[in-house]
């Protein structure tokens, strides 16, 4: 079990970083867009840290649900920005400030709030 557990993990953070490198690697782009490595990321987090707590119950460890929820729903806002605005050829530079802080603050959460 704790294997699966650090495979997840993994998964998890590969996800943060498709996401994060996704949108640093737009910092001096003129037209920043949501490509499709943000969005897989984004996916791949919010995938991973649903089998990450159905893990967790299952192996008796005990699940903090207001932190769970909290980063649930932080991740899952910021995926539906990201399919939202995948369709279009570039996004707002606020958006795309908004998107980084959001990928910030669900990895804060996550490392510090337990």
């Amino acid at each position: 079990m704790e294997v699966a557990q650090q495979i997840v993990v993994l998964v998890h953070l590969v996800g943060f970083a498709a996401l994060l490198g996704g949108i640093l690697v737009q910092t001096r782009a003129p037209e920043p867009e949501v490509n499709a490595t943000m969005l897989w990321g984004g996916w791949a987090e919010l995938g991973s840290g649903a089998v990450l707590v159905v893990l967790a119950l299952v192996a008796g460890q005990e699940v903090g649900w207001g932190p769970v929820g909290v980063k649930t729903g932080v991740t899952l806002f910021l995926v539906l920005l990201l399919a939202r605005n995948r369709r279009f050829l570039s996004v707002p530079r606020g958006l795309w400030v908004l998107l980084g802080l959001l990928t910030l603050l669900s990895a804060a959460l996550s490392v510090l709030w337990r």
